[in-house]
């Protein structure tokens, strides 16, 4: 039987005593870029912070405190969690998960459910921890460099800090489907952004080509096929908002046709938090778990980027 483990807790981190205050006039604060020192001997550096995520509650929701929980996990251990809610259930060495047989495994799950109290039909994921991919410190230097070229692009720098933590963290690699880059753009999303690619040049390994490209790209089609989205379902909509945006986001991974499908499947009445929570538990086409996940994961790690200024960063001030 698992031996309980008490789960790290997350609370919301505050930048600054200035920040704190900047935030709390309104709980639809908008996000502002902050100026820090990454460490004693370096430059400034800056991210954007979005008091949003406190003031709204994203941060106590289930899906971003169990992923959060993952990027600080070492890979030779794995989370049970419950699938339909991400719910931790027990953390487990995954060397003796893996020498269990398709039979033993089936079994030890019955026994975790018999544990816990959790129905039959309770499906179960075991998730290895991340921490050697989410190494989000790595990301910072990126993420000062692509507010300038997001802003120049008349885009909101926010999707590109977004998608740096969660798109091969600090580094440059390509993705089983082909995707390249800091900002993993397709061949097709990158040429039609005015990128060159093709068998002797990939400018997607440019940061700054990338970062410009994608930035367009969010900026020509995926606001405006968000908006589209929104707007056939007959949904008021801001997209400043946070949950707006997280749909932008779900664009920019999944594609616009599969995200329609997925609110044509849900047929809501309203935008907002519930919305991104249905998102999160319907499949359409090709957006299946790892779509569902993205945003949970873009939410978790703008959390932990957070929490890192906070505790480990000097001089924190918005701009």
């Amino acid at each position: 039987m698992p031996k309980s483990i008490q789960t790290r807790s997350f609370r919301p981190p505050v930048l600054s005593v200035v920040l704190l205050l900047c935030s709390m006039y309104s709980l639809k604060a908008q996000h502002q870029i902050v100026t820090f020192l990454a460490d004693k001997d370096s430059l400034s550096a800056r991210a954007v912070h979005d008091p949003v995520l406190y003031g709204q509650g994203w941060d106590t929701l289930a899906q971003p405190r169990f992923w959060r929980q993952v990027m600080n996990l070492p890979p030779d251990s794995a989370v049970i969690n419950v699938a339909a809610t991400r719910s931790v259930v027990d953390i487990i060495p995954v060397k003796s998960y893996d020498r269990l047989s398709s039979t033993q495994k089936a079994f030890f799950k019955d026994s975790v459910r018999s544990l816990y109290c959790l129905p039959g039909t309770c499906q179960l994921y075991i998730t290895t921890g991340k921490s050697d991919f989410y190494q989000h410190r790595l990301v910072i230097p990126g993420i000062t460099r692509a507010i300038e070229i997001f802003n120049q692009q008349e885009t909101n720098p926010w999707f590109a800090q977004a998608i740096l933590l969660i798109e091969s963290p600090g580094r440059v690699r390509y993705s089983n489907k082909g995707a390249y880059g800091s900002f993993q753009l397709m061949k097709s999303v990158a040429i039609s952004q005015g990128l060159v690619v093709n068998k002797v040049v990939d400018e997607r390994e440019n940061f700054e080509k990338c970062a410009a490209a994608a930035a367009r790209f969010i900026r020509r089609v995926c606001v405006p096929e968000t908006k589209r989205i929104l707007e056939a379902q007959g949904l008021v909509y801001d997209e400043n908002e946070l949950w707006c945006r997280l749909l932008v986001l779900h664009v920019y991974h999944a594609g616009a046709a599969n995200v329609a499908g997925v609110l044509r499947t849900i047929a809501p009445k309203a935008g907002g938090m519930s919305l991104i929570q249905q998102i999160w538990q319907t499949e359409y086409g090709g957006f299946r778990n790892s779509s569902q996940n993205y945003t949970q994961l873009a939410l978790a790690s703008l959390l932990e980027l957070d929490h890192i200024i906070a505790l480990e960063c000097e001089f924190v001030c918005p701009e």
